[in-house]
């Protein structure tokens, strides 16, 4: 954005910034689709189309002159975008965010689907799915990070975006054709209906008296919901206001016709109960959000400025760093895999090796080390800057060698291996069977929004220091990105303090029987 259409630093930040917000929040209508209407096949074929056509659009953005600003003059002035250009530019990104909003959490919950938890084998393997599904992942970002920006820098913009849509579309096609191999959950309703039904059910018997024993409560087959759950969930003490839904009336109940928005099952009640206790989880995930962000925005910023030179002939695109994230990430989650869970599984007996959210936990701790990293080198650059009197100098190269972020992006990629690939797995395995895709669709929602609050910490600290020493001055040698680094590590610090209470007193899903799920 600050190369091809001209954007000032903070501009291109916040826009960045929303667009990933965009996308990682949109997976939440994504997850109401498959969920509640067309099942995940379903729409994963649909959304996957829409992709295609965002990428499309985005080639022609970028390869037709008339939709893209002047090149910058001599004496350094560049001509903004017009509001064509901008716009043409932004429905193409939009498009590739619906399509992102559909995919993501219904790809990975689909895939997750396929393995039978009756199975103590499939179990075992489900364990290490979403291991495997994030190194499948970061294997398609590192081709990105290298290839594709080697392309688009060395080559053309055009060409760098073009073979995305041809892959998403032979992608689509693969997709297709295993069909018949696929185990199909058909759409059970959704998640927020319920919390409706549920909720208002428990007001409207709100005088009513809580049983002593909860198995008198109602347990009956869910009749609104073609999955026709058998899976039942055990009873918790927590939100007991809400076990009044479930609570039998015997002057009006009807066995054939129970009433929906009066009467629930125990196992619904405990579903909505599942929803509400994850989500102080969720609140605390928004901080590791904001941090998330910088990765693919000032990290890539700082870089553009150092030394980036291998040899006399080739030099390393800003980019590109990012894949020293992803190659960390691929070279842990073997060992984790295979090595770290296996050994802690002895240890400590747990399937997982480490609870769900001690992986969590971990990674939250992994990630103010990479802001406190981040903001040591900072200060360090800003200083060599100055030692060369470069400061005033934005597209000089200062000789500092970009390797020195190395460490900063190694200490992101173990912070996702532990946070992320945690919460992918807490936030599907910790829902209902009918909310799967919702719940992966919260962890990607928590990253949105997390760079939603990373705009807004930009725009804030902006207003208070842009008439004065700005933080992020278009000028990166006289910002203050190291202050900003600092900021966050002290945000993330209380934040964890804040997620080790609330994880400390969270109970784990438990069921009461594992039959199977009708299938279509």
């Amino acid at each position: 954005m600050t190369t091809g259409l001209h954007e000032s630093l903070a501009s291109a930040a916040k826009n960045t910034n929303n667009w990933s917000g965009v996308t990682l929040v949109a997976p939440l209508f994504g997850a109401y689709f498959a969920d509640a209407l067309f099942g995940k096949y379903w729409t994963i074929a649909a959304v996957s189309a829409i992709y295609i056509a965002g990428l499309l659009l985005l080639t022609i953005s970028v390869s037709i002159s008339s939709l893209r600003p002047p090149p910058c003059m001599e004496n350094g002035n560049c001509p903004t975008a017009t509001q064509g250009q901008m716009a043409f530019f932004f429905v193409s990104l939009y498009l590739i965010s619906i399509g992102t909003g559909g995919l993501k959490p219904c790809l990975e919950a689909f895939g997750a689907d396929q393995f039978d938890e009756r199975n103590k084998v499939e179990r075992q393997r489900k364990v290490s799915f979403f291991n495997w599904w994030y190194f499948g992942l970061c294997m398609g970002a590192l081709i990105a990070f290298t290839i594709l920006v080697y392309i688009q820098d060395n080559v053309s913009w055009g060409l760098g975006f073009g073979i995305p849509a041809i892959a998403m579309a032979v992608a689509l096609v693969i997709f297709m054709a295993g069909t018949k191999f696929y185990r199909h959950k058909v759409p059970a309703g959704s998640p927020l209906t319920l919390i409706a039904k549920v909720v208002i059910s428990a007001i409207r018997k709100r005088h009513m008296e809580l049983p002593d024993n909860p198995a008198v409560l109602y347990d009956g087959l869910d009749k609104d919901s073609p999955l026709m759950v058998k899976r039942k969930l055990s009873h918790t003490n927590c939100l007991r206001f809400l076990d009044k839904a479930a609570i039998l009336d015997h002057s009006s109940f009807d066995a054939n016709h129970p009433r929906s928005w009066y009467l629930c099952t125990l196992t619904q009640v405990e579903e909505v109960k599942l929803l509400f206790c994850i989500f102080p989880i969720w609140l605390t995930m928004l901080t590791y959000g904001i941090v998330f962000a910088q990765t693919s925005t000032l990290f890539t910023k700082q870089g553009s400025t150092m030394n980036r030179r291998i040899n006399a002939h080739f030099e390393i695109p800003a980019a590109s760093l990012q894949s020293f994230t992803t190659i960390s990430i691929l070279m842990l989650i073997p060992i984790y895999d295979r090595a770290f869970v296996p050994l802690f599984r002895r240890l400590t007996g747990h399937q997982r090796g480490i609870t769900m959210l001690q992986r969590i936990g971990i990674g939250l701790l992994m990630s103010i080390l990479s802001m406190i990293v981040a903001a040591v080198v900072e200060k360090q650059r800003i200083d060599v800057a100055r030692e060369h009197d470069l400061l005033d100098s934005p597209k000089s190269v200062i000789p500092i060698s970009i390797f020195r972020l190395l460490p900063q992006y190694i200490l992101s990629g173990v912070s996702d291996v532990f946070a992320i690939v945690g919460q992918q797995e807490f936030f599907y395995d910790q829902v209902s069977d009918r909310a799967r895709s919702f719940g992966v669709a919260l962890y990607l929602c928590a990253m949105g929004v997390g760079s939603f609050l990373s705009s807004l910490l930009i725009t804030i600290i902006e207003s208070i220091t842009g008439k004065g020493s700005s933080w992020f001055n278009s000028n990166i040698n006289r910002g203050h990105l190291d202050y900003f680094y600092w900021l966050l590590a002290v945000i993330s610090t209380a934040n964890f303090i804040l997620y080790s209470v609330i994880s400390h007193s969270y109970e784990y899903k438990e069921l009461r029987s594992m039959d199977s799920l009708l299938i279509e």
